[in-house]
């Protein structure tokens, strides 16, 4: 059985660095972003919902999304971002679970990694067996996005603030990863986690012991929350790969 872990984090948290390290570790990391970016694709059905909904002035001369405009409508307007993840996220899912499917056919002991920036927000963690959330200062943050993207302070803190608040994030994580630390330090942890889960999936995967990595106060190690014998798991709660989670 394969083991599905969403993972998301802040902006400017760490998360894709994390991504990588999970893919280095063997895991197959399956990435909404660019899942949002193929659902768009020059003539696909939701590029013309969208062109529909915003205006033909969203779509570049080349027939793509005008990534940047839009960004700045919906960072501007909570209703316009609402109307645009209504548009975007049932495809995106319905894309990440034909790849997660074929993954686990292929592979059946996979570690299927989501890198997901909205990923509890998108309401797709409900989906997950490990929830793990990369967690940094803001002021790591903001010197990071200064840094990558060339954002003022001012800006920077706009689009952190404008997130769901980390506090909330940490009540979903099962795990939680330190982007903060230097990088060796956070390949250690992402090894760990890749260990303890591949013990999960194994048949005493039940009484293997649980080292603590971090976690938002609910004592939880890189195996995941030890269940209750008579309290379903997240994987039986879940709806199957092919239908909508």
């Amino acid at each position: 059985m394969t083991l599905l872990v969403g993972l998301t984090g802040g902006i400017g948290a760490g998360k894709s660095t994390v991504a990588g390290l999970f893919a280095q570790a063997g895991a197959r990391v399956i990435c909404a972003d660019q899942l949002a970016r193929d659902v768009v694709a020059p003539g696909s059905p939701a590029l013309k919902e969208i062109a529909h909904a915003f205006g033909a002035k969203f779509i570049a001369a080349d027939g793509t999304l005008d990534r940047a405009q839009m960004a700045a409508r919906v960072f501007a307007e909570p209703a316009a971002r609402k109307r645009l993840e209504g548009i975007l996220h049932p495809r995106i899912r319905e894309r990440f679970q034909q790849l997660a499917a074929a993954i686990a056919a292929e592979d059946p002991a996979a570690v299927i990694v989501y890198d997901a920036p909205v990923l509890i927000e998108a309401g797709a963690h409900a989906a997950m067996d490990r929830v793990v959330v990369v967690a940094a200062d803001e002021k790591t943050q903001v010197r990071r996005l200064a840094t990558r993207d060339g954002m003022s302070q001012e800006n920077a803190l706009a689009r952190i603030r404008a997130q769901m608040p980390l506090a909330e994030k940490l009540a979903h994580a099962d795990h939680v990863l330190d982007g903060g630390l230097p990088l060796e330090r956070v390949t250690a942890q992402v090894r760990e986690l890749m260990r303890e889960f591949t013990r999960a999936m194994s048949p005493e995967g039940d009484d293997a012991s649980a080292t603590l990595v971090r976690s938002g106060g609910k004592a939880r190690g890189p195996a995941g929350p030890r269940e209750d014998p008579g309290t379903p798991t997240r994987r039986e709660l879940k709806k199957p790969l092919g239908g909508d989670a």
